[in-house]
């Protein structure tokens, strides 16, 4: 087995110590960074995606699987942005105000970083100004809204509206999530995306920043 395997098998075994290793011995060994992100990290959290999907998978070792591909990223990080490794994009990522939970934040940030995106994590009880300042300050892509009590994902239209009201919301994407949302209610909030878990997030991630590609780069 080779040295990208052995990265992308321990990420997915959960195995963080080994992950650091290998990655480092991938570094030493004279490997590029990209190659390690490009051919072990991204097909690593892309087989853990599927093998929730699949059931084999729950959010803890999801969770694992992730802090592990996020140690390697420690290492990788720092020579990524030396060599001036072009980021696919940046997501602005929280929980809307009033909703204290932010685990499926945080697990989708990782895997996200993971997939080779720029990501802030914003946190829970974030509110719409918090938002808005984020999504300007770091020019984002994407905004992903999270919310996991029915009380409060009404809070992520007043997100999108308060964005519209200040002219910013036709120039990023917005995806939502959480326990409580569905596509009915993406719909009706305005909304680009629903990924009703992190591995799906991930892909819609992924289209919509290829959507948002196209549209600032029309054909001739």
């Amino acid at each position: 087995m080779g040295i990208l395997d052995e990265i992308k098998e321990s990420i997915i075994a959960m195995k963080k110590t080994e992950a650091i290793e290998f990655t480092q011995k991938a570094i030493d060994e004279g490997l590029a960074a990209e190659e390690v992100l490009n051919k072990a990290l991204i097909p690593a959290m892309s087989t853990v995606g599927d093998q929730y999907e699949e059931g084999i998978k729950f959010i803890p070792e999801m969770l694992m699987s992730a802090k592990a591909m996020m140690g390697t990223l420690e290492i990788l990080r720092p020579i990524l942005t030396k060599s001036g490794q072009k980021s696919k994009g940046k997501i602005v990522l929280g929980t809307v105000e009033g909703d204290v939970h932010d685990i499926g934040v945080k697990l989708v940030g990782m895997m996200l970083e993971g997939a080779g995106l720029d990501v802030v994590v914003l946190g829970a009880d974030t509110s719409k100004e918090e938002f808005l300042e984020a999504v300007q300050e770091h020019n984002a892509s994407i905004l992903g809204l999270s919310a996991l009590l029915t009380t409060t994902m009404a809070g992520m239209k007043e997100v999108i509206d308060f964005l519209k009201e200040k002219g910013v919301r036709d120039k990023v994407k917005i995806m939502v999530g959480g326990a409580t949302l569905n596509q009915r209610f993406a719909d009706e909030y305005g909304a680009d995306g629903f990924a009703p878990d992190a591995a799906q997030a991930c892909v819609l991630a992924k289209r919509l920043l290829d959507e948002q590609s196209k549209q600032r780069s029309p054909a001739l």
